[in-house]
């Protein structure tokens, strides 16, 4: 599997997508057959370290209650559910903000064919040289262009990233990692132009967490080009059902991680005061891509989104060290589960 992953990262967009199945530019679009699907952007803004920001902008696309042939324009045959978050590393504080409403032609859509996902006036959409997004939460509003000249990452094998032992759990799974960003933020009244970093994963599936209650997963850019993944599913006592990743190097096929090469082993914990989840935030990393350290640029970055998808979840900016402690590269953590069971297939 390994051999044929790294052989087909070697080929052209277009033969690498038709040997795994995906189609692009219809799969940067929905799929409204999958139970679930989600866009995910993260990124960092501002020059030196730490970074002033980091962000987060996440569309989950679910079948609604409305039968798929009902009549009605109006009719809830699908639905759109967002999270946002902005977190001020100079302050250590998050703001963050959370939307679920059924799709709306025009208002509230995750088109086919490309990417064009809108929640009123949050959205992302694929340009001719990457993305565009914006956003709002509490005091703050984002305005992204993210550009890139590389071909989308393909995770696992060739595009098919296994969620556990049973091969039936698996997502189609993305990256478009490494995009460099222009944004203007405008945070309690005052515009700020700035320049980052950006990650993109897109995903959608049937059947991800099985015997797992959550996941915890990182999405790093390198300072070197280098972009790094890592993931491991958790059961209720806290052993590992199943792991995976990928490392992109400039100049190298694109290669995917077994779940034997990889250990992430937590080195400090943080409790949320608001809810007395207990989360990692500090981790060692064991992969092929040698060993490393990872840290939360703050603790206190905790979001609940109980009102839109059900779940409260830690996810926030962090920061990538090579074992002696020396900077690698910063993205974003994401920990699930340690607030209850996301309610996922």
């Amino acid at each position: 599997m390994k051999r044929r992953t790294l052989l087909l990262a070697g080929l052209p967009l277009q033969v690498r997508a038709a040997a795994a199945g995906l189609q692009f530019p219809a799969d940067f679009g929905a799929h409204p057959r999958q139970n679930i699907e989600w866009w995910y952007l993260t990124g960092l803004l501002g020059d030196g370290a730490p970074p002033r920001f980091g962000y987060q902008l996440t569309f989950f696309r679910l079948p609604g209650p409305a039968a798929a042939g009902h009549p009605s324009g109006l009719a809830a045959r699908q639905l759109i559910l967002g999270h946002v978050a902005l977190s001020d590393i100079g302050a250590q504080k998050q703001r963050h903000a959370q939307r679920l409403l059924r799709t709306l032609p025009g208002a509230v859509q995750a088109q086919t064919g490309d990417c064009d996902v809108k929640l009123r006036d949050w959205t992302l959409k694929r340009t001719d040289d990457g993305y565009r997004a914006a956003f709002s939460g509490p005091g703050f509003a984002l305005d992204l262009n993210l550009a890139t000249s590389e071909a989308p990452l393909l995770q696992g094998d060739a595009g098919l990233s296994r969620k556990g032992p049973d091969p039936a759990q698996f997502s189609r799974y993305y990256t478009r990692p490494q995009l460099a960003t222009r944004a203007t933020l405008t945070l309690d009244g005052r515009k700020m132009p700035l320049t980052g970093r950006a990650w993109l994963d897109h995903e959608w599936s049937d059947s991800l967490l099985g015997q797992a209650v959550g996941w915890d997963w990182l999405g790093i850019n390198l300072h070197d080009g280098r972009a790094l993944t890592l993931f491991q599913l958790r059961r209720k006592d806290g052993s590992r059902e199943w792991a995976g990743g990928s490392l992109r190097t400039p100049g190298q096929p694109d290669r995917s991680f077994a779940p034997e090469e990889i250990a992430m082993t937590p080195t400090r914990h943080w409790t949320s005061p608001a809810t007395g989840a207990r989360y990692p935030v500090e981790w060692r990393l064991n992969s092929p891509a040698g060993e490393m350290r990872l840290s939360a640029w703050f603790d206190a970055q905790e979001i609940d989104a109980r009102h839109a998808s059900g779940i409260v979840y830690w996810e926030g900016a962090a920061q990538l060290f090579d074992a002696q402690k020396r900077p690698l590269g910063a993205g974003y953590l994401e920990l699930t589960g340690y607030a209850g069971r996301p309610p996922l297939p």
